[in-house]
């Protein structure tokens, strides 16, 4: 069973940083196509903001701008996020959703807010 567990989340004052990690347990890396962060503001819809492909492939969403990085180590045992220059907007609790041959998975998120 994939077993998903973010951390990292903390209140932050605008323009600071927050690194997000998710560890990743249950399966092989060979098994996973890619993972992805996602979040979900306070009454808003969760909304997809960066993955990362087994090839390598990093891709963002618009919102991101050039201040988020998300990275993983080589036996995709942890998923990471760095975030820079966090605006009060970045306020959401933060997803890791990983994929696999068969199936995907989530975590149960981490808060991040941004004081203004």
């Amino acid at each position: 069973q994939v077993q998903l567990v973010e951390s990292g989340g903390d209140l932050v004052q605008a323009g600071g940083s927050l690194r997000l990690s998710c560890a990743v347990s249950g399966t092989t890396f060979s098994a996973i196509y890619g993972a992805s962060w996602y979040r979900q503001a306070p009454g808003k819809q969760r909304e997809w903001v960066a993955t990362i492909r087994v090839n390598g492939l990093t891709e963002y969403a618009d919102f991101v701008e050039g201040r988020f990085t998300i990275s993983r180590d080589i036996a995709w045992k942890t998923v990471s996020l760095k975030m820079d220059r966090l605006k009060p907007e970045d306020t959401a609790v933060y997803y890791c959703k990983v994929t696999t041959r068969s199936s995907e998975y989530w975590g149960r998120g981490t808060q991040v807010t941004v004081s203004s």
